[in-house]
């Protein structure tokens, strides 16, 4: 029989420990953007407790160890729901193999395994190898994913509707009326020549907690992007931009960004990928953005193009990768950023549902 010290002692590290991991009854929603080194990994842990990784980094260890650990140790999680695959370049999918055989996933979503490389314009000879681990991995269910589609996310008594649609793939777009072109859309802001890469065909994902609104469209790129908001603005405002493309000037529309109005960007870049400077630019026009934050600081030479240091989860090239986190208050009326390496924690308002 335990000692009255030591029950104590247990009983306050499984407090610590509930406050740490957060009670997956609590009502909160929470989202990690795990360190994959410039590709993506985005973590949703649902109120509920439900798991779904948007995109799961590149192949080898490394990668899907930082995953795992973020599912296991931060999140208190033993296994992934749903994986969302966005497109298949490899540092998008390459770690999914690995990691299924680090725990069990439930349900996989993508928007068809093609046989032969998807990038038309310079075509990887070696991709029906680099996606025979993604093909062949051990996974609960298998789903084609299209516009339109919703996740079958489980509601949590007692908290506001939670939703993860699909608003693009393959290059296809919800169908919504035209009514009137959008004042947006009248901005004189040329298109770049045609992208015959998987880039263009990216999965795009809106997710709803109540009020609060956050998108993420893979690596979706700027003629694509500028159809999903004109004539007609698909996706309404939102409250957090997983920047498009790692930050890539390929990517970063301005008539998507004004027409999303996003309060704070996350950046998934990493030490030289991304944070382009007409992206940053844009983002840094913007009167809606109260904040921007990165995976990694950028480090080329136009280093003045980087979020304030607080915002940054990792400065240098040999780095813990750690991750950034957001908190969603129960009723979605609020949510919190934090930077665990710099200790920074921030809270902002969502916008009203009045506002999308």
């Amino acid at each position: 029989m335990k000692s009255s010290s030591t029950r104590w002692v247990y009983l306050l590290f499984c407090f610590l420990q509930g406050v740490l991991l957060g009670d997956e009854n609590d009502g909160r929603l929470n989202i990690y953007w795990i360190d994959v080194e410039g590709g993506a990994a985005t973590l949703v842990v649902s109120p509920g407790g439900q798991s779904i990784l948007i995109d799961s980094g590149n192949p080898g260890q490394r990668d899907a160890d930082r995953i795992h650990e973020v599912i296991t140790q931060r999140a208190g999680l033993d296994h992934l729901d749903f994986l969302i695959t966005t497109h298949f370049h490899l540092d998008h999918f390459g770690g999914a193999a690995e990691l299924a055989q680090k725990l069990p996933i439930h349900a996989v979503y993508d928007k068809g395994i093609p046989s032969e490389s998807p990038d038309r314009q310079r075509p990887d000879a070696r991709f029906p190898l680099l996606i025979k681990p993604y093909r062949d991995m051990n996974v609960g269910q298998r789903n084609l994913i299209l516009p339109g589609s919703e996740i079958p996310l489980r509601q949590r008594n007692g908290s506001p509707p939670l939703t993860l649609r699909c608003l693009a793939a393959n290059r296809q777009m919800i169908d919504i009326p035209v009514t009137e072109s959008s004042l947006i859309c009248q901005e004189e802001v040329p298109p770049k020549a045609q992208d015959l890469s998987d880039n263009a065909s990216s999965v795009v994902l809106l997710l709803e907690f109540g009020p609060f609104r956050f998108f993420d469209a893979g690596d979706l790129t700027w003629n694509m992007e500028h159809a999903l908001v004109c004539p007609v603005n698909r996706v309404g405002k939102v409250d957090v931009y997983q920047v498009t493309h790692h930050g890539l000037d390929q990517s970063n529309h301005p008539s998507l960004l004004r027409a999303l109005e996003p309060r704070v960007s996350i950046m998934n870049n990493g030490v030289t990928k991304g944070c382009g400077a007409n992206t940053f630019e844009t983002l840094s026009s913007l009167g809606s953005l109260q904040a921007m934050y990165q995976l990694h600081r950028n480090l080329r030479e136009d280093d003045h193009h980087n979020a304030p240091e607080e915002h940054i989860a990792n400065l240098s090239k040999e780095c813990q990768g750690l991750p950034l986190r957001l908190i969603v208050s129960p009723d979605g009326t609020s949510y919190e950023v934090e930077v665990s390496r710099s200790g920074h924690r921030r809270r902002f308002e969502t916008r009203s549902t009045s506002d999308q």
